[in-house]
């Protein structure tokens, strides 16, 4: 695993596809992403306003498996 870490922020997990990319290099161990509950919050709030087609059940099931992916990424502080 690299010896650096990436906090990701709202801006760059609201945008679907750029969200698997950084997901997927994270996966990778390219190096240690890292997010909060409040920057998924942020993100997911966001999408829910700009796309009513999706729920935010479907959100929660793309935050859980962020979390569940990628080893050690939802910190506190």
């Amino acid at each position: 695993m690299s010896s650096f870490s990436a906090v990701y922020d709202a801006c760059v997990l609201y945008p679907a596809p750029l969200r698997d990319l950084l997901m997927r290099l994270a996966m990778a161990d390219l190096y240690r992403a890292r997010w909060t509950q409040q920057i998924h919050e942020e993100w997911m709030r966001n999408v829910l306003a700009n796309r009513p087609d999706l729920s935010r059940a479907q959100l929660e099931r793309t935050r859980e498996l962020m979390d569940c992916s990628v080893r050690d990424s939802l910190v506190e502080g």
